[in-house]
């Protein structure tokens, strides 16, 4: 078994000291094999927000994260600094996470390919290009169909709430299409701080195969959404001719985190 922690929208700038210390000491307890950050790290793209946010991936990977996988999000593009936004937009997230925007792990478990659908001139939306549509479906076509196959962007490809539907990913629909022929399992995100796991193919009724929308909320910020707690999602994963994932969700409760709900998935 392999085992994932999600966090997103961490929002670093606004992150609660208290609440960066339970994630740590769940992760000393825990373990995890890989970290997924799946955007949004800070508040306001500063090198000061960043240089916290690697400080705390630091931290984690001591405290027991075998590898990390980090994409940015639309906060992670300066705002109000219009020259660094159009000339230098991702400069403060390379400094302290890499030149790599759209990273890919790959262990005998999992294939994880993350995307980035952020673009300076773009204020909050995503968007999934006809490269990156083609680029993840050769990836998938090469891939061991017995791994479980995940792609992590920022902003999501699935609704639980009618007013998400304008957060979606522009391009969502035939990318999915274009995936399930290829044997997608999951699709990873944050963005609108609602932590929920939906099946696709109550969205978008054409898909070849089911494919699983994993969504994470707020882990450390203050900017929480209506009575959703901060929480982050950990997954663990079963490969095989018969693929299954338990998703878990933990939320912070009386200053620690706890089991809220889990999830069994299939293929």
């Amino acid at each position: 078994m392999t085992s994932i922690v999600q966090i997103s929208d961490t929002h670093f700038g606004t992150e609660q000291p208290s609440v960066v210390q339970a994630l740590e000491d769940h992760v000393r307890e825990h373990q995890a094999d890989l970290l997924v950050f799946s955007g949004d790290i800070t508040q306001r793209a500063r090198r000061g927000q960043f240089a916290s946010a690697a400080a705390f991936v630091r931290r984690v990977q001591a405290d027991g994260v075998g590898e990390t996988l980090v994409i940015p999000g639309n906060h992670d593009i300066p705002l109000y600094n219009l020259f660094a936004r159009l000339f230098t937009p991702y400069g403060n997230y390379r400094r302290h996470f890499g030149d790599e925007l759209e990273p890919v792990f790959e262990n005998d478990d999992m294939l994880v390919i993350g995307l980035n659908t952020t673009h300076p001139r773009r204020h909050k939306d995503g968007v999934v290009t006809g490269r990156q549509v083609e680029r993840v479906a050769q990836r998938l076509a090469d891939g061991n169909p017995h791994k479980i196959r995940i792609v992590v962007a920022h902003q999501p490809f699935g609704a639980m709430v009618p007013s998400d539907l304008s957060n979606l990913q522009h391009g969502a629909e035939p990318a999915l299409q274009r995936w399930a022929e290829h044997g997608l399992d999951l699709v990873m995100g944050g963005h609108i701080h609602l932590p929920y796991v939906l099946p696709l193919s109550k969205q978008y009724s054409g898909l070849a195969r089911e494919i699983w929308m994993v969504q994470a909320g707020t882990t450390l910020s203050t900017r929480l959404r209506g009575t959703s707690p901060n929480s982050f999602n950990r997954l663990k994963l079963h490969p095989g001719e018969q693929k299954k994932v338990c998703v878990e969700r933990w939320d912070l409760l009386d200053g620690r985190f706890v089991l809220g709900s889990h999830f069994n998935l299939s293929w």
